[in-house]
């Protein structure tokens, strides 16, 4: 059974979790309604998955991701956000999270991407009721939006399995660009490694859509 601590303000939220987590296999160590609470928590019990609500008292918990580290390096976080704030995803993956998630993402996903989390993938869900323009796109298709052009055609050769001096070749640029170009696509992704970004684009069938297909690789 995966252990959790669950770090959240929101006092009716918390007892949703704790109500329904356990019928999902879960079992919920504690729960803590502050940032210094929460690093206590997972100092204390060292679970598997600390939910992290991305806004306790004390201030915005990203920044607080190395001490959560250094309370229990075996914990993964897995932020919780009221929002779809790309940049906070961002800056949350680059600071050590292993994902972020709306509130709004439902259980089914939540319960999916705890157990995500723990076999070491990275999990990104933005997922809000509040946009009708984006939700239709769903959230990978919402996060590979922000591609440009050059960086559809390096996730094309990534899919491919084409190493750095292929992709500079058929693009026709050096291999420190390529490399930018990826490091661009792993970040918008929210994906540490080409693999990952590679596996992201064939689930989500990324490349199906106009314009993001392998025919255009070459320059």
């Amino acid at each position: 059974m995966v252990e959790l601590i669950v770090g959240d303000g929101h006092t009716i939220f918390v007892e949703a979790l704790v109500s329904v987590l356990p019928q999902q296999g879960f079992d919920v160590l504690g729960t803590a309604s502050s940032l210094d609470e929460t690093v206590a928590a997972v100092r204390r019990h060292k679970p598997d998955v600390c939910l992290l609500d991305r806004h306790l008292a004390g201030g915005d918990t990203i920044d607080a991701l190395g001490e959560l580290d250094e309370a229990s390096s075996v914990t993964k976080v897995l932020v919780l956000a009221a929002d779809g704030d790309m940049l906070g995803m961002r800056h949350a993956l680059k600071s050590g999270a292993s994902g972020y998630v709306s509130k709004m993402c439902g259980l089914a996903a939540l319960s999916s991407g705890i157990r995500d989390v723990v076999k070491g993938r990275t999990v990104v869900n933005l997922a809000t009721r509040h946009s009708s323009r984006t939700a239709p796109l769903g959230d990978a298709h919402r996060l590979a939006a922000h591609l440009t052009a050059r960086e559809w055609e390096c996730l094309g050769l990534l899919v491919e399995g084409a190493r750095t001096t292929v992709m500079a070749e058929r693009l026709g640029v050096s291999a420190a660009t390529v490399r930018t170009h990826v490091q661009a696509v792993l970040t918008k992704l929210g994906v540490h490694s080409r693999l990952e970004a590679a596996s992201f684009a064939l689930r989500h069938r990324l490349l199906d859509n106009a314009g993001a297909g392998t025919t255009a690789v070459t320059s």
